[in-house]
């Protein structure tokens, strides 16, 4: 049902507007077209509603077959109308209902009659519907119609034309080609909007030829092009040109660059945007070509047009940021709040040290005045800045403070938490006064969630103070004056003093024994738990590492392991065993490959889950004669594919990964009821996998219709070595037909063959997804010496998030701590990843990306793990990759 559209006034608030659509169901809708059937039409009426037929279709209400039918030919009537308004609404709905081909012959008389009208305004719509509702067979009959329609006089028709075109080319574009003539000749309209879709089209149309894009780009830059829409087109043309151009051309001079200079002194706004943002986004622009810029966009900082001042601040290229801090700094207290956000941003991330203080003080006053997710991007601007000038943490460090203190919601708090708590790590100057100003935010905050957080990381960092003892109180008063989840926290955080600072401890086990009385189960327990397990009755004796590492070491389970090995546990004299839950983060299901409604059974049918999975594979391949020598399964991958959809046989494979040894197993399903198949092996070529020697494989006896089966290769590879290869696959097998009335195979078969896919084995075979709950702990814990950092370029992306998804793809690691997800239009990211290597060796990775250019993405890598040759190894991987 529509929700109503409430629209509050200034003055009387208890007044609303609702929508004319509220309440309104498909079935009454649907009763009231039969309005479309009456003898005498009412233009007005049908027009009303068609307009709820198509509120329903865009809310996304579903018609059935018999429904879209009724309602499509009960439209179609509404052509004998003459009322200029209630045709366009038909048009609407015809576009809308998007009828099969059988239904499109009904209008198609009645649409190419109006494509040949006196009427521009029908001639126009019914090219849109025509092309949007057409079929290549129908559209060589309307070719020359069209051809027509692209040279008319009359701008709304040729425009339409022009953009049906457009449409028109992702699905025919063999005869949309054949207009060029005519397209070339609709550029030179002096009409703006054709121009501009002409031009839209006719690069569409030669975007594969390089020359020919040339060609087109060195013609109309000599000025015939009047539409600003059209200029901003070419200027955009143009520059992939010089970026081309770029490439391939080592020279200094730029091709067109006169133009898009030339451009910037247009008359229309629009048009010297889009030059200034060409101009700044060129590779390796100089100060000389970027000086013109500049100049506007100096300009419109001062333009009394709020959307000019906006654009300018945004579009400011940092080389320029110099140039324009006075005229920057003044747009601080402009009135439009979004200008003025932009421009402390701005000024705060491209900033030099000595203009922070400054900067500080005018800022102090404008936060108050702008809504929270304003402040948040200005928080955000501050982190970076001090990040950026380390020395500047103190004043920085203050004023988040300040404001952390001031009104606002949970995304600001936790904006602001999240910035001290990452200078806190980063700037170890920062540590003492940023742990301090969080303690007193806790004091009065009112968001569990940030108060669970800070405590955690005080546990984590207080204790490596000059002074732990001084945060004890912040963290006691929390089990006094808190609610149950935030008393709990504040146990753990004691506890972890008492467990990391030995003379702490008989005063923690003091503040340990009083919350035994706590009305709250589970901070009873966790009390309990910490007084048993830290030892020494409250005595200063250091507590032992393993004791350390059981209460507050990272966890390398998945909870989702955990908790489904628990579920699956069965109460028995042998006591659950932690060392059986898998480390792997998620382990596919085997893909189901099947025609519709048919689930596989037997080995081939999907496991309950991800431990059933990995125990399903162990237990399969221990059970092998050929393979139950290998030694322990390190990993097994994700199914792979072999075949396409819907075809005779489904294949796909699964590698398993042992020390010395890569077993394929091909899950394989006959889906032809016709046919048995017997002694079903695969063939591997290993050519391109040098470092492999097939050692053992089993063939599969018999594979009947719908009935998965396995069929498995094993090679011999060097122990302990991540080879990695390239390997063909041939199903070989005997086909016997089968009688569909007995269900029985005959005697004799034929032998033959059925090409599979290929098959790779990459780096990421050899490495286990497992995270890591404290990726800094973890990462500190890490032996320092077998850490190995290196720089490498990544080369032109169209993203940094794409950069970020290769790298983390090429090494299968399991990112840790959300940092796989890059903020939208950011220029920097770190990412953290975390796994275990072949051998049972623990690594972990920071990746810090940042974009070199426009495009270019360079990376460093540090990675540490508990060998250094594995530190070596994982190097190796990514410059090889």
């Amino acid at each position: 049902m529509a929700q109503p559209l409430v629209k509050k006034d200034d003055d009387r608030d208890d007044e609303a507007d609702y929508s004319p659509f509220l309440g309104i169901e498909k079935g009454a809708v649907l009763q009231e077209a039969r309005v479309f059937n009456d003898p005498q039409l009412d233009p007005r009426r049908c027009s009303q509603v068609i307009t709820k037929l198509l509120y329903l279709l865009n809310q996304g209400e579903t018609f059935t077959k018999v429904e879209a039918t009724e309602v499509f030919f009960a439209v179609t009537k509404l052509f004998q109308s003459k009322d200029i308004g209630l045709r366009r609404m038909v048009y609407v709905m015809i576009k809308e209902l998007s009828p099969s081909a059988d239904e499109v012959i009904i209008v198609t008389s009645s649409l190419m009659k109006d494509m040949t009208s006196k009427t521009d305004m029908y001639r126009a719509n019914a090219i849109r519907v025509l092309c949007r509702i057409t079929d290549g067979t129908l559209l060589t009959q309307i070719e020359r119609y069209l051809k027509q329609a692209i040279v008319d006089k009359n701008p709304v028709v040729a425009s339409a034309a022009l953009v049906s075109g457009i449409h028109l080319l992702q699905t025919n574009p063999e005869i949309v080609k054949r207009w060029s003539n005519e397209v070339q000749e609709a550029v030179q309209s002096r009409a703006a909007l054709v121009q501009f879709h002409a031009l839209a089209l006719l690069h569409q149309i030669r975007q594969n030829d390089r020359l020919a894009v040339n060609k087109l780009v060195s013609s109309l830059t000599k000025g015939s092009v009047r539409s600003p829409l059209a200029q901003c087109l070419l200027i955009r043309y143009t520059s992939q040109v010089i970026r081309e151009s770029a490439n391939n051309n080592q020279a200094g001079d730029r091709p067109f660059y006169d133009f898009l200079e030339g451009c910037l002194r247009h008359k229309a706004e629009m048009v010297i945007f889009e030059a200034a943002r060409a101009i700044t986004e060129l590779n390796g622009v100089t100060s000389r070509e970027l000086t013109p810029a500049i100049t506007v966009l100096q300009l419109f900082l001062s333009s009394s047009k709020p959307v000019l001042r906006f654009a300018a601040v945004a579009m400011t290229h940092p080389m320029a940021v110099t140039n324009c801090n006075i005229d920057m700094e003044s747009l601080i207290s402009d009135q439009n709040r979004s200008i003025a956000t932009l421009a402390i941003t701005t000024l705060l991330k491209t900033g030099n040290e000595s203009s922070v203080d400054r900067l500080m003080k005018q800022i102090t006053n404008f936060m108050s005045d702008i809504a929270d997710e304003f402040k948040i991007v200005v928080v955000e601007a501050i982190r970076s800045l001090c990040l950026k000038f380390p020395l500047k943490h103190r004043s920085l460090m203050n004023f988040l403070s300040n404001i952390l203190r001031e009104e606002g919601g949970f995304e600001y708090k936790k904006a602001i938490v999240d910035s001290i708590v990452i200078l806190i790590r980063d700037i170890p100057e920062a540590k003492e006064s940023g742990l301090l100003h969080l303690c007193e935010f806790i004091e009065d905050c009112e968001f569990t969630y940030l108060s669970t957080q800070i405590l955690h990381f005080l546990g984590i960092e207080g204790p490596k103070t000059s002074d732990p003892s001084k945060y004890i109180r912040y963290i006691y008063n929390r089990v006094h004056l808190e609610n149950a989840t935030v008393r709990a926290g504040a146990v753990s955080t004691l506890a972890k003093f008492g467990a990391m600072v030995d003379t702490l401890k008989p005063r923690v086990f003091v503040l340990l024994r009083r919350c035994l009385f706590d009305n709250d189960d589970e901070v009873r327990d966790r009390a309990t738990l910490y007084l048993n397990t830290l030892g020494g009755d409250g005595a200063v004796v250091e507590t032992g590492e393993d004791v350390k590492e059981f209460l507050f070491g990272s966890l390398d389970i998945p909870l989702v392991n955990l908790e489904n090995s628990l579920k699956n546990y069965e109460p028995s004299e042998e006591s659950f065993d932690i060392n059986s839950v898998p480390k792997e983060v998620k382990t596919q299901p085997l893909a189901e490959k099947k025609a519709p409604g048919k689930k596989p059974t037997g080995l081939g049918a999907l496991p309950a889950g991800p431990p059933s999975t990995v125990d399903a594979y162990e237990k399969l391949l221990s059970s092998i004669p050929e393979f139950a020598n290998f030694g322990k399964l390190f990993k097994s991958s994700a199914p792979v594919e072999l075949t396409e959809a819907e075809t005779e046989y489904a294949v796909n494979v699964v590698k398993h990964i042992f020390d010395g040894h890569v077993v394929f197993q091909y899950n394989c399903t006959n889906t032809i009821p016709e046919q048995l198949l017997e002694n079903v092996t695969v063939i591997v070529d290993a050519s391109e996998a040098e470092e492999f020697a097939e050692v053992a494989s089993k063939p599969l006896r018999s594979l009947p219709y719908d009935s998965p089966g396995q069929t498995f290769v094993a090679f011999e590879k060097p122990e302990g070595v991540p080879a990695v290869g390239k390997f063909s696959n041939m199903l070989r097998f005997i086909v016997k037909e089968v009688d569909p009335s007995t269900g029985e195979a005959e005697d004799d078969g034929v032998e033959d063959e059925y090409q599979l896919e290929e098959l790779e084995v990459v780096a990421a075979d050899y490495m286990l997804k497992v995270g890591v709950s404290n990726f800094r702990n973890a990462w500190e814990t890490m032996d320092a010496d077998c850490e190995r950092v290196d720089e490498y370029g990544l080369g032109p992306r169209e993203s940094l998030a794409e950069a970020v998804n290769a790298v983390i793809n090429l090494l299968g690691m399991q990112p840790c701590e959300g940092t796989e997800v890059v903020p939208n239009n950011s220029r920097s990211h770190t990412c953290l990843l975390s796994g275990v290597y072949i051998g049972n060796v623990k690594v972990l990775v920071r990746l810090q990306f940042g974009l070199d250019g426009p495009k270019d993405v360079a990376m460093k890598l540090a990675v540490r793990s508990e060998d250094e040759a594995v530190s070596d190894a994982i190097h190796e991987i990514v410059a090889s990759g």
